[in-house]
């Protein structure tokens, strides 16, 4: 008795110190939601998308004025002896502005814009990459998971099966009707649904760690797929096109981007044409010396200096001769340019074969989900029919094994085939350009 009331106190205890558990009924929508919202991957690419608005601002501003100011103090000692004169410069000042308006630089600094606007549109075309990315994931997951907890309940109603025939037999066989051997297959067979049972279960949990991750939530998470209903059509209209996927895009994005590059490097051995103006102020400088009065005697005199000075200056730089520098370099950008229709080419086809690739797998799938579909329902009722004869003693207990082992496997491939299925159904979305939300 008091040992039956200290163990209900200490699970009364644990139950006041356990973490609450955490459960999130999600449908395949939702998944997608959380994937977008929380994508460490996505939230990098729309940073960059920032870092490329800024940079078209950058590039913007090489064609506007510039504005400088500047400010300096100067103590020199000693004084500056001049024919008969003392200059002083305890304290000078110095202060104004410029301003520079570059009038040609050789197309640097249209190319440079272009560059931004492609740097622009290739961060854009980045986040949709990453964007299907994320979707993707979170689909493999989603169906990865749903399709474990499946198999453990087709797994656990299968123990449940054995668990009957093991009642069954036993009596048989302590009413002379039954054998030994045969309740040793039966307990054999039920050591093994147990250590498949174990083993989706472990599966099912490392599924649910990768759907966690997948959608951003914590780890202690017990997420309940919602749309375990899986309702499937026959694939239409499957497209090769590789036209809007995104890896394509920004290929072709890096070879305009490379021609800029081209012209960056043209600009260096052209002429730079620039227009500045300024204005600066100088003070507290004096000037110390002997003159005569009217009188024609020598007195000494001081002259404060205080002013200005305006200035506007056109500049032409011409490169003459650096030792082949502008022409090296505009050589090194032509091959970068061919490197990248090189990659272009080479990842066009990779793009084409994963997209047949594709294609065939979804179409493949259809026709697994068909005939997995029409093996369970052969199963299921082969196992019906065994079941009948067994309990009226016209069937031996092998057949009615082999009949709920076959079901077993025949249930198991269902499951599979439909949840692979809505896995290649979303790789087949994210290959043709087509995956959103």
């Amino acid at each position: 008795m008091k040992q039956a009331i200290l163990l209900g106190m200490l699970s009364v205890s644990l139950a006041i110190q356990a973490p609450a558990q955490n459960i999130l009924r999600l449908t395949q929508k939702e998944c997608h939601q959380l994937a977008l919202q929380r994508n460490e991957n996505l939230q990098k690419a729309h940073n960059a998308l920032r870092q490329a608005d800024l940079d078209k601002g950058i590039a913007f501003s090489a064609y506007l004025p510039k504005l400088d100011g500047m400010a300096s103090g100067t103590y020199m000692f000693p004084d500056t002896k001049m024919t008969g004169m003392e200059l002083q410069l305890h304290g000078m000042y110095l202060a104004g502005i410029s301003i520079m308006q570059p009038l040609y630089t050789g197309g640097k600094i249209i190319a440079g814009n272009k560059l931004a606007r492609i740097g622009q549109e290739s961060a854009a075309e980045n986040i949709k990459k990453t964007q299907m990315e994320a979707i993707a994931e979170a689909d493999k997951a989603y169906w990865s998971y749903i399709a474990v907890r499946q198999k453990i309940r087709m797994l656990e109603t299968y123990r449940i099966q054995m668990d009957t025939l093991y009642l069954q037999v036993r009596t048989a066989v302590k009413a002379g009707m039954g054998t030994d051997n045969e309740l040793l297959r039966i307990t054999a067979k039920r050591s093994e649904i147990d250590y498949q049972l174990q083993k989706a279960q472990n599966g099912s949990e490392l599924c649910r760690l990768a759907l966690c991750h997948a959608v951003g939530e914590s780890f202690d998470t017990q997420i309940i797929p919602i749309d375990t209903l899986i309702q499937i059509t026959a694939p239409e209209q499957l497209d090769e096109s590789i036209t809007f996927r995104p890896e394509l895009k920004l290929l072709e994005h890096q070879i305009a981007a490379q021609k800029q590059q081209i012209k960056i490097a043209r600009s260096h051995i052209l002429p730079q044409i620039g227009l500045s103006a300024g204005y600066a102020y100088y003070g507290n400088i004096k000037l110390n010396g002997m003159t005569t009065d009217p009188q024609g005697n020598y007195i000494p005199f001081t002259q404060k200096i205080d002013d200005g000075i305006g200035l506007v200056m056109a500049s032409v730089s011409i490169p003459l001769f650096h030792w082949g520098e502008g022409l090296k370099k505009i050589k090194k950008a032509k091959l970068d340019l061919q490197n990248a229709q090189l990659d272009l080419q080479r990842n066009s086809r990779l793009l084409t074969i994963e997209m047949r690739q594709a294609i065939q797998n979804l179409t493949n799938g259809y026709n697994l989900v068909q005939t997995a579909e029409l093996g369970s329902k052969e199963a299921k009722e082969n196992l019906r029919v065994m079941s009948d004869r067994y309990a009226n003693g016209l069937s031996t207990l092998t057949d009615l094994l082999d009949a709920q082992s076959q079901w077993q496997q025949a249930e198991s491939n269902r499951i599979e085939s439909l949840t692979q299925y809505k896995i290649y159904e979303t790789e087949y979305q994210r290959c043709a350009g087509q995956l959103s939300e």
